[in-house]
């Protein structure tokens, strides 16, 4: 391309210095960039894997956009050379130098030649066009190159973090998994025998499958930051395995309950035994206090009382039998049902003996309150008066007596005590040496 005339003003000798001295530094800053972005970790392993999806995709485009590069960086450094050579001509440069240097440092003089390829894979500012080369100022070179860099060190940084990040804990999980899945076997927790075996086995085909995605579509796995349009601005996407990690913990403790259920399960059948046996004894002695119930108290309705549940009986035996054959597995939520069973067992048995003995509490209740009354009036000095005796006497008849009415009794024990009540308040008023009747209204 000739040279028209420099755009805009002739710059002067200190302008084309202090020009070439940013360049200078702007071209040592962008060497050392794409230097170290050539030995990164992350694009060698990207060169080697055999990469999928949406990774795939976009490392075509990183490819492409590192060769642009380095080829906008060559023709980058051919200006400045040139530049340089210009400008160390002369001590003082002529009015043909500054000319020649206004329009290769101002000018769009730079060109950039490139493959059809590359400029489609790697759309510049050039609007991804396919002409095999571009023109260019320094300064809109620059703004390229900075713009392919940070695409392609995204690229790079975004996979390298996930590769970084995940396999490592997902190969840490798969092993926790493998001494899980050992443990798991020893106690008979097994697929198909077992939930948390088949969860066991969910979870190690989840994790392989997890593996296998993350080393071939790494940027799958990225969750870029809100708001952020910094290189590698985000986190890897752990949602899975973190999901597969907290079903591995709950198996973890499932295999914990039943290794406990091992190590104590003879205690338990014992404590078992003990209780459903405390349940029979307690219904046991239920039936025999409704007979007697029946036998002492009359028109009173007193409830049936069941026999034990055979089927407890059933499942005792059958957690016995997991136990000989070490079948931990299922003897562990076998005992815990039975444990609340048996428990609920003895708490009915307990109820329904307080149920059945119910009228026999009310008669002792009747009886005490009697005595207790007849006390009283002793202390006060009326034991021998007739009226009272006469009503106590009727109300211990029919409490004492078989089979008893508690109605008729609670009525009984309610008029001596009526009767007591007024025999009582009457003497608290008689004057001193009065007449004394000991009969009380309607006796």
């Amino acid at each position: 391309m000739g040279v028209t005339g420099p755009p805009g003003p002739v710059m002067d000798r200190d302008e084309v210095d202090r020009a070439l001295a940013r360049l200078g530094q702007e071209h040592e800053a962008i060497e050392t960039s794409l230097l170290a972005l050539q030995d990164h970790a992350g694009r060698r392993l990207l060169e080697g894997a055999e990469l999928t999806g949406t990774t795939k995709e976009r490392w075509t485009t990183a490819e492409a956009s590192i060769t642009l590069l380095w080829a906008y960086f060559d023709a980058y450094t051919d200006a400045f050379h040139a530049a340089q050579s210009i400008r160390s001509r002369r001590r003082w440069s002529s009015r043909e130098d500054l000319v020649e240097l206004t329009e290769l440092l101002r000018g769009e003089s730079v060109t950039v030649a490139g493959s059809t390829t590359a400029t489609a894979n790697a759309p510049t500012l050039t609007g991804g066009s396919s002409k095999l080369s571009h023109q260019f100022s320094l300064s809109a070179l620059v703004d390229e190159m900075n713009e392919l860099y940070a695409t392609s060190l995204d690229m790079v940084v975004t996979s390298d973090a996930v590769w970084s990040a995940l396999p490592a804990r997902i190969d840490l999980l798969a092993a926790e998994l493998q001494r899980t899945r050992q443990l798991a076997h020893s106690v008979g927790v097994r697929p198909g025998e077992h939930p948390a075996g088949d969860d066991l086995e969910r979870i190690t085909s989840t994790l392989t499958e997890l593996r296998e995605r993350v080393i071939s579509d790494p940027l799958a796995y990225w969750v870029r930051a809100q708001g952020s349009s910094a290189p590698g601005g985000g986190r890897p996407d752990t949602t899975v395995y973190d999901r597969e990690a907290r079903a591995l913990e709950e198996v973890r403790r499932e295999i914990d309950a039943v290794l406990t259920v091992r190590q104590d399960a003879e205690a338990r059948l014992v404590k078992l035994r003990d209780v459903l046996s405390r349940a029979d004894r307690t219904l046991a002695e239920a039936r025999t206090a409704r007979g007697e119930v029946l036998a002492k108290i009359a028109a009173t309705e007193v409830p049936v009382v069941s026999g034990p549940p055979t089927v407890l009986q059933e499942q005792l035996s059958t957690a016995a039998e997991y136990r000989r054959h070490a079948q931990w597995h299922r003897l562990s939520p076998l005992l815990e049902s039975l444990e609340q069973k048996a428990e609920d067992e003895l708490l009915r048995a307990r109820e329904s003996l307080t149920a059945v003995t119910q009228p026999l509490a009310v008669r002792a209740e009747l009886r005490g309150r009697l005595d207790a009354y007849k006390a009283k009036v002793a202390r006060h000095g009326l034991a021998e008066d007739p009226f009272l005796i006469e009503r106590y006497d009727a109300a211990r008849r029919m409490l004492w007596s078989a089979p008893c009415d508690l109605r008729v009794a609670e009525q009984a024990v309610l008029r001596y005590q009526h009767a007591a009540a007024e025999q009582l308040s009457a003497s608290r008023t008689r004057p001193q040496g009065g007449p004394e009747d000991s009969r009380g209204p309607g006796a």
